[in-house]
């Protein structure tokens, strides 16, 4: 990802803005100029408190160059509490501890480094949500 890019999605990828229609209250992430439910051109914008359960995962053995040295990892489709789902990847966690309903809470982690003196970039990810109570 290009610096410029990168810096444009900041909110985005550091604090979870999306966007909440004014006509009928559905949230998006990210951000849209037209609301996919209703077709409402009345978006603000919206945080997203960053909490959320696993809806389904994966576990990732092959991938682009430059995520490389983190294969295998985890990704999940995520449901936001305000209605959203995204997807992310899973940190602090082992493969066997993850499951379907999981409670988690976004963090700011690093995604990569662009080369050997290049930028280290950054972003959102998701850990199981601390001191959540046991499912099940």
């Amino acid at each position: 990802m290009d610096i410029p890019r990168y810096w444009r999605l900041k909110d985005q990828r550091y604090r979870l803005l999306g966007t909440v229609c004014e006509e009928c209250g559905h949230h998006s992430f990210p951000p849209r100029l037209v609301c996919p439910n209703c077709r409402s051109k009345k978006q603000k914008p919206f945080t997203f408190s960053g909490k959320g359960r696993v809806f389904s995962f994966t576990k990732v053995y092959q991938t682009i160059e430059k995520y490389g040295r983190q294969v295998p990892y985890l990704v999940a489709l995520i449901d936001l509490e305000e209605g959203a789902r995204i997807t992310a990847q899973l940190t602090d966690i082992n493969d066997d501890e993850v499951h379907i309903g999981m409670p988690v809470e976004m963090v700011v982690r690093k995604y990569y480094e662009d080369g050997k003196d290049g930028p280290v970039f950054y972003g959102y990810k998701f850990r199981p949500k601390l001191n959540a109570p046991e499912v099940g």
